[in-house]
C-alpha cells in the first residue's frame, strides 16, 4: 500500500505548536511592515500553517492542533494588541481589549477557513487510523492485534 499525505504526520504536538507560533508570528510581522498593518498574506498563510500542522501532527497528539487555531489568532493578535495596535488596524483610541477583538473580527473568515481545513484534515487523519491503513508507530503497517490477557497463575513461595 503506498503512502499518502495524511498518513505522513509523525511529529510531536509540542514541536508543531512551536512551529505554528513561528511561523504566524513572522508572517503577521512581515505583513505588517509591507502592508502597515496585518492584513490578506497573513490571512492566507494562517490558513495554510493550520492546514500543514494537521498534517504534521503524530496521531497521538490531535488535540494540540485541534485547538490550536483560534488560541493561535488570539495569542499573535494579543502581542499585536500589546505592542502595536495600529499593526492590526485599531483605531486610535482603542484600548487592548477592543484593538483585540476588532482585529479578531477583521481576520474571522481565516479563522474559520483554517480551523475547518485543519479539523476536517484531523478527522480524516483519525478514520484512517481507526480503519486500520495507518497505526500510530508507523505509517505503513497494519496495527497488530491486541494482547490476549494472561491467565493468572500465584507464584508457589
Amino acid at each position: 500500500m503506498s503512502r499518502t499525505i495524511w498518513d505522513e504526520g509523525h511529529e510531536p504536538g509540542g514541536r508543531v505548536v512551536a512551529l505554528a507560533v513561528a511561523l504566524a508570528l513572522t508572517v503577521a510581522v512581515i505583513d505588517s511592515l509591507l502592508a502597515g498593518r496585518v492584513e490578506v498574506l497573513f490571512d492566507v498563510c494562517f490558513v495554510l500553517i493550520c492546514t500543514g500542522v494537521a498534517l504534521l501532527v503524530h496521531p497521538r497528539d490531535f488535540f494540540f492542533v485541534g485547538v490550536l487555531p483560534p488560541l493561535l489568532m488570539l495569542g499573535i493578535f494579543g502581542l499585536f494588541a500589546l505592542s502595536s495596535r495600529s499593526g492590526i488596524g485599531a483605531a486610535h483610541g482603542d484600548g487592548f481589549l477592543q484593538a483585540l477583538i476588532s482585529a479578531l473580527g477583521h481576520h474571522s473568515i481565516a479563522l474559520f477557513i483554517g480551523y475547518a481545513l485543519a479539523l476536517a484534515c484531523l478527522v480524516i487523519r483519525r478514520n484512517r487510523l481507526l480503519r486500520g491503513t495507518i497505526t500510530r508507530g508507523s505509517a505503513t503497517s497494519r496495527p497488530h492485534p491486541p494482547a490476549r490477557p494472561q491467565a493468572y497463575h500465584p507464584t508457589s513461595r
